[in-house]
């Protein structure tokens, strides 16, 4: 097991889906993003399933063009039954393969390299995703879109938690909307292959999923916040600190992907998040020091001109839907994840800024 994942987690994944997963048996998967946070784990849940769980294995393309890959994401492994393709999804993609599923996980999700890629940013959410669509219709296979909670923008407060079917409160032109407004063409491409095409689409909307294998130049709050621990130095939190979220371990957050990819409903998008607890991020660093022994400073900081302001005030998922549907229940509480989180991080950041 490489430093990328905790072997625990993974065998947690397999344990928890290993039901299901049975559809995956004898069938292959095109896997987009490969090399990404989540489809790393993608592609290490698929290796297990294939050595302990599914009665015939099930074989794995998965691409990637590397461009946020990092260290880690750049050095690709070898399971058995999986092949890796460096390919940019907005370019056709050709492969000798009949397709049962495609996961399009492809993005540029980190708000630091979508303020550096906005052009990039938003043609992998569209062009990308109406190349694999075309794909999937050809080959009749369900297709699954990972959007993301930020197509919600900052909410009305009314609507929070945010349900499916809120419509959202998004910029069309400030310093996220490459990112926010691309994932939403995103899945209006999805609802019109469905509509119009037949294809079985659904749609994954995450919910600040974190865990081990985040690396330190993904610039997310909790890796920040982590690299800086390691370091000994004081935490920086942008603007008053008052921004809420919630958080999703990565466990919970694979096994509410994978339902989604074997039984959502077609048509049909589903948060994938924990509605609890919602904190801010001053909060956030309170309940980190409850396990750290060192004390932990923060200052309060303006956004700094690498990272995109008008960030959303609140950001919490109503996930009664994916419950009620695909028996989606997030089992992972906060505190365990971060120390899970930080337990690994301690081992394997190097705490330089």
């Amino acid at each position: 097991m490489s430093d990328f994942f905790l072997d625990t987690d993974i065998h947690e994944i397999v344990e928890r889906i290993k039901g299901p997963a049975q559809d995956f048996a004898g069938k292959t998967v095109l896997l987009t993003g490969g090399r990404g946070f989540l489809g790393r784990y993608f592609m290490e849940v698929f290796a297990r399933l294939n050595e302990k769980i599914l009665d015939e294995p099930v074989n794995l393309v998965a691409l990637d063009n590397l461009i946020t890959a990092g260290k880690q994401g750049s050095a690709i492994p070898q399971y058995a039954h999986t092949t890796f393709v460096e390919h940019d999804v907005i370019k056709p993609f050709t492969f000798d393969a009949s397709w049962d599923y495609v996961i399009h996980a492809a993005g540029i999700a980190s708000p630091f390299y979508y303020r550096a890629y906005p052009l990039q940013t938003l043609e992998v959410a569209i062009t990308g995703t109406r190349n694999m669509l075309e794909l999937a219709e050809d080959a009749d296979a369900r297709f699954s879109f990972f959007s993301s909670s930020e197509i919600y923008g900052d909410p009305d407060p009314k609507h929070v938690p945010m349900a499916e079917s809120y419509r959202g409160n998004v910029s069309m032109q400030g310093p996220r909307a490459c990112y926010d407004e691309s994932k939403r063409v995103g899945e209006t491409l999805c609802y019109i292959f469905h509509t119009q095409e037949g294809t079985e689409t659904n749609t994954i909307r995450p919910f600040n999923v974190f865990g081990p294998g985040m690396q330190e130049t993904d610039y997310r709050v909790l890796p920040n916040f982590a690299n800086r621990i390691k370091g000994r130095l004081p935490l920086n939190i942008y603007g008053a600190g008052t921004q809420t979220r919630t958080f999703c371990y990565i466990t919970d957050a694979m096994v509410g992907f994978l339902l989604v990819i074997l039984k959502g409903v077609p048509g049909e998008a589903y948060n994938i998040g924990n509605p609890t607890p919602e904190i801010s991020m001053v909060e956030l660093v309170e309940k980190i020091q409850e396990f750290t022994s060192a004390p932990i400073d923060y200052n309060l900081i303006e956004y700094p001109d690498s990272y995109p302001a008008d960030e959303p005030m609140r950001r919490s998922p109503d996930i009664r839907k994916a419950r009620l549907q695909l028996d989606f229940k997030p089992e992972v509480d906060l505190e365990d994840g971060l120390r899970r989180f930080f337990g690994w991080s301690d081992r394997v950041y190097t705490g330089q800024q």
